[in-house]
């Protein structure tokens, strides 16, 4: 299996793997006016992966100490805006994809590539049902500093590139079309 987690630069990490929730990398999730916002995804990280946890962990306190030299006024506000992973047990113990995950929400306002990993090969998707809600895989994030009027100051996770390295049981309850008529055949 290919070693995912690597750190590009204090604030820039690829980890994997990583399970795809709430996966808009394809067309940007629509915002409360139902307008194309961002596109996005949750990332599920197992907790059991210390690596990458403390991959993340890092780059988080790598952008806090770039947002106190440049956005905070040289002090590191508090609050819960200032972590990004979140412990999916606590956050969301009604949902089971959570369980023993934590997870970070990335955002990005351009498109990410989009790749998957097959038979140690990797390709372009064929079409928008090859990566999905639920399937595994890599992401590159950046963690940065904000210090927004009103959205008030924290950390947020950026989304770069993607790649699907393994199927899993969709999210939402979606079935493929190829499961609900193959007896047909």
């Amino acid at each position: 299996m290919p070693k995912f987690n690597r750190k590009i630069s204090d604030t820039e990490i690829r980890i994997g793997e990583v399970r795809f929730s709430y996966a808009h990398v394809f067309t940007p999730a629509l915002n409360d006016k139902g307008e194309p916002d961002k596109y996005g995804c949750t990332l599920l990280i197992p907790k059991t992966d210390a690596q990458m946890v403390k991959l993340v962990e890092d780059a988080i306190e790598a952008a806090k100490l770039k947002g106190k030299a440049d956005k905070w006024g040289g002090k590191i506000p508090g609050g819960d805006k200032m972590n990004p992973l979140k412990d999916g047990d606590e956050v969301h113990p009604d949902k089971p994809e959570f369980e023993g995950m934590y997870f970070l929400n990335a955002k990005s306002k351009t498109k990410p590539g989009v790749r998957v990993l097959e038979d140690g090969m990797v390709s372009e998707p064929l079409d928008e049902s090859e990566f999905y809600s639920g399937c595994w895989g890599a992401a590159v994030i950046t963690f940065y500093a904000y210090n927004h009027p009103q959205g008030g100051k924290g950390v947020g996770v950026g989304l770069g590139n993607v790649i699907k390295t393994r199927d899993d049981e969709r999210f939402g309850g979606g079935r493929s079309a190829d499961e609900d008529f193959g007896d047909l055949e």
